[in-house]
């Protein structure tokens, strides 16, 4: 039996503990390395094969789908399962339209996460049954976008991040970026929302279930 080697790249210790426990109790999964921010991810894709990558959208510096994204150049064809704490919708079709091969919630039951495993492993796709009812309504452009379509990937991020309530300062530390630069961020989403405050976006997130 050919066994499915998996690298989980997430940046808290006791999520990796908690998938390494699961898929230590298959015949199948075993887990090659574990990388707890994006470069050593990257560094390890580089070095090391794999037949699926776990990844937490979340980490700190450059975020999941910055990842992702290079992911794909080094290793178009190595499949990516996201891992999110995010409600499903925006994150998920931002992945997919990326390149991820699944996405998963860190609600998922372990079955569903091995289930997921095995499918993206044989080259399939895997989202969940209430994702699969409301992506093909995601992929059509819609007569009247929402403001935060608008956003980049790394503006939508910080958006969410200011709407769970974190400071500028602490946007920058946990991103690796200086706080100039996320106040320039959150200039750019002011005026792609054409919003007139960082409360009036903070609103909007919240009542728009782009976070928790």
């Amino acid at each position: 039996m050919k066994k499915i080697k998996i690298l989980i790249a997430d940046d808290h210790t006791v999520v990796r503990r908690g998938l390494r426990q699961i898929l230590s109790a298959t015949r199948d999964i075993i887990v090659g390395d574990e990388a707890a921010n994006g470069a050593d991810a990257i560094s390890m894709i580089c070095k090391n094969m794999y037949d699926v990558v776990l990844l937490d959208i979340s980490m700190p510096g450059r975020n999941g789908l910055d990842i992702l994204k290079q992911i794909r150049i080094h290793n178009p064809k190595l499949p990516v399962l996201i891992l999110s704490m995010h409600s499903e919708d925006e994150y998920a079709v931002r992945c997919l339209k990326a390149g991820a091969a699944g996405y998963l919630t860190k609600e998922s039951t372990p079955e569903e996460i091995l289930t997921a495993i095995r499918k993206v492993a044989r080259g399939g796709k895997y989202i969940s049954l209430s994702l699969a009812e409301k992506l093909p309504f995601a992929w059509e452009l819609p007569t009247e976008e929402p403001s935060h379509a608008q956003l980049s990937d790394r503006e939508f991020q910080v958006m969410c991040m200011l709407a769970r309530g974190k400071t500028t300062g602490g946007i920058a530390g946990e991103l690796s970026l200086s706080s100039q630069t996320i106040s320039t961020y959150k200039s750019r989403i002011l005026e792609k929302m054409k919003m007139q405050s960082i409360a009036q976006v903070i609103r909007y997130a919240i009542e728009n279930g782009l976070v928790p």
